[in-house]
């Protein structure tokens, strides 16, 4: 259950990466944040990261083998970095239409789910 519940937390934790680091990238499209300085959209974007910690910390500390969770530390990294992955192509495909997800695109993530194979290789 516990690898259930990291998996979980790491999901909605990349969601709110994935908004802090990239969703400030529409805002020239919305009204009233189009004409934001610099400083108020880093902001904004530390405001929205620091929703991402208060799900990756938990995730990492239940998961964490050495805490009694069913992942090794590079198991974790490993299954963060897929999801960020997956998460991120979900987000340009579904809010920014400019992005086509292509034939390469496909390959890369066969060989990001070979490496999570390898990770879990004994």
């Amino acid at each position: 259950m516990k690898g259930f519940y990291t998996i979980l937390l790491l999901v909605i934790s990349n969601v709110f990466m994935t908004m802090a680091w990239y969703g400030h990238l529409k805002f020239k499209e919305m009204k009233g944040f189009d004409a934001l300085p610099l400083i108020l959209i880093i902001l904004i974007s530390w405001g929205v990261a620091l929703f991402e910690y208060c799900f990756q910390v938990p995730a990492n500390r239940i998961g964490f083998r050495g805490n009694g969770g069913p992942f090794s530390l590079v198991e974790l990294k490993v299954i963060q970095e897929v999801i960020s992955l997956t998460v991120f192509t979900l987000f340009a495909l579904l809010f920014f239409k400019t992005e086509t997800f292509r034939w390469n695109h496909l390959i890369s993530f066969a060989f990001l789910v070979l490496a999570v194979l390898f990770a879990f290789k004994k």
